[in-house]
């Protein structure tokens, strides 16, 4: 069984919670260990880490994207991104990486997002007269709104962004074709969206919810396991993660 080092940047509630998933029992045909964890309290730096590094998880913020760039410039390895909130900026040197090394970027590890993506994909061309609002739920320390599940639920929806995207309402307005989305923070919730197409008649609604966080830390080791496997350069996505069989 194949032995691999991986580093996580963010030693947070989900950078604690993805270093006790890689040191749980892999499945598969690989077996991982924890390099060490950039963050208040441990490493400051990728290049502290004396362990040696075969890939690195980031569950952090996107401020930390520089040094992680700056490590893979001198060793380049595969790097899963499971932080959101980034900036265009920040968002064209993810692609940058992406050809240097394989890259799953995602806004969600969860599986069951994943397939309801696929699902808004496959559905929404039958619904596009159908109105459309997202509705999501977070825990009260998250820092970004609206999520970037939310927001990669609304590309799913609607991929050419053919249609405006609404961050909440206020005051006196008429609806008009947009997709609106609203965010809504407290307490300790871990994840929930809802997505509702609603015609005349009739709502559609399509939701999911997270129960444990732990989930989105077996996910991204998921994806570590995936972009060991690839032998090229390239952004990934979770659908390739777990449909790559499938294709």
């Amino acid at each position: 069984m194949d032995e691999f080092s991986i580093a996580v940047s963010g030693n947070g509630v989900m950078g604690q919670l993805v270093k006790e998933q890689l040191q749980a029992e892999s499945p598969g045909s690989c077996r991982f260990q924890c390099a060490g964890c950039v963050g208040p309290g441990d490493f400051s730096s990728l290049f502290q880490i004396e362990a040696p590094i075969h890939g690195i998880i980031d569950f952090s913020h996107p401020d930390f994207l520089s040094g992680i760039a700056a490590y893979i410039s001198v060793h380049p390895v595969p790097l899963v991104i499971a932080t959101t909130g980034h900036n265009e900026e920040q968002l064209r040197q993810i692609h940058s990486l992406s050809q240097r090394v394989p890259v799953v970027f995602a806004a969600n590890f969860s599986p069951g997002i994943t397939i309801l993506s696929r699902i808004l994909r496959s559905i929404s061309p039958l619904l596009s007269q159908w109105d459309v609002e997202i509705v999501e739920m977070h825990h009260n320390r998250k820092l970004d709104a609206p999520s970037g599940t939310a927001l990669a639920l609304a590309d799913a929806v609607d991929p050419q962004h053919a249609m405006p995207r609404l961050t909440g309402r206020r005051g006196v307005s008429r609806r008009n074709g947009e997709i609106g989305l609203h965010a809504i923070r407290g307490g300790a919730v871990s994840g929930k969206h809802c997505v509702l197409f609603a015609s005349a008649n009739e709502i559609l609604t399509f939701s999911h919810e997270a129960h444990s966080r732990s989930l989105f830390a077996q996910g991204a080791v998921l994806a570590m396991q995936f972009a060991l496997r690839q032998t090229a350069p390239g952004l990934f996505s979770m659908e390739d993660v777990m449909f790559c069989d499938a294709k």
